[in-house]
Parts: structure tokens; C-alpha cells; sequence
């Protein structure tokens, strides 16, 4: 009898199991898109927000390697999107602390760093960027160490800017 009891309850807990990681596996394939990306309200117009967010930049020390106006870019081809510039952004103490590294040099793809500014159909601007954050603790190490670093960086850059900023 203790035997039966025992391998029920084996076979039940396996199930538990199983369903669990499912449901778990589930509920991250729906949320992880809208974790990985983070999108602010600006709490000024688009050109506001430009000009401010490029003087913070260069306040931090950061340098603005490009700028992707993807409006007029989409225009040329005849295409018509509301206001949207990319912008992307280095840190030189950063970057070399990654690329000087051979075995680090797998996430040189996200660099350099990017936000994106653009309005919707709303009228509001918004500021968009990948959750840098999160994404380093994927690879541990050097790489989560710096791209912790840099995201703190661009969220103190971008908190002037955001219309509900915990610290503004």
C-alpha cells in the first residue's frame, strides 16, 4: 500500500512538475517581448526631447556615433511615418572594456547602445530603448558587469526627459 501511495505521489508531483514549467515557459514567451524593450513617455514635444536628450548625452561624456531620422529615411522611398530618430550612443570607457576582450566580443551586434525617439498617432513623444539590464544578465561576467553600468548610465540621461521618472 505505502508503495502504491508512494509512486502515486511521484507521479503526481512529475505532472506538477511538468505543468508548471509549461505554464512557466508560457507566461515568458508572452511577457518577455515587453520586458526586453522599455518605452517612456517623454514629458516634452518631440523636438524638445531632441534637443534636451542630445545635451545629455554630451553632458555624460557619451558620444552620438549616428542619428537615424527613419522619417526621412522611409520618405525617400515614399513612405509616410510620424517623427522617429534613432539615435546611437557609445561610451568609449565602456565599449573597450568589452571589445578588448576576444570572448566578449559576441555582443558587439548591440553596440553601440541605442534609444530611440519618436510620437505616436497620440500626439505624445516617447523614448524607446532595449533593456539593457536585463539582457546582460544573460551572459554573466564582464558583459553584465559594463552593460550594467552603461544602462545606468542612459536611464540617468533619459530621466530628465521621462514624464514619470522615479527619481525625477
Amino acid at each position: 500500500m505505502s508503495e502504491l501511495v508512494t509512486k502515486n505521489s511521484l507521479i503526481t508531483l512529475a505532472i506538477g512538475l511538468i505543468l508548471g514549467l509549461l505554464l512557466m515557459g508560457l507566461i515568458m514567451f508572452k511577457k518577455a517581448p515587453s520586458l526586453m524593450m522599455l518605452e517612456d513617455e517623454s514629458k516634452y514635444d518631440f523636438q524638445t526631447t531632441i534637443a534636451n536628450f542630445e545635451e545629455e548625452v554630451n553632458s555624460a561624456g557619451w558620444k552620438i556615433s549616428m542619428v537615424h531620422d527613419m522619417q526621412e529615411t522611409l520618405k525617400g522611398f515614399g513612405h509616410d511615418v510620424r517623427e522617429i530618430k534613432i539615435y546611437e550612443l557609445c561610451s568609449s570607457k565602456y565599449s573597450v572594456e568589452i571589445l578588448k576582450l576576444d570572448h566578449e566580443r559576441i555582443v558587439s551586434p548591440m553596440m553601440p547602445c541605442r534609444v530611440s525617439i519618436y510620437t505616436k498617432s497620440n500626439g505624445k513623444t516617447y523614448i524607446g530603448r532595449m533593456n539593457s539590464g536585463l539582457v546582460a544578465k544573460t551572459f554573466g561576467g564582464v558583459i553584465d558587469e559594463i552593460m550594467q553600468k552603461a544602462a545606468g548610465d542612459t536611464e540617468v540621461m533619459l530621466g530628465k526627459l521621462i514624464k514619470w521618472y522615479k527619481n525625477a
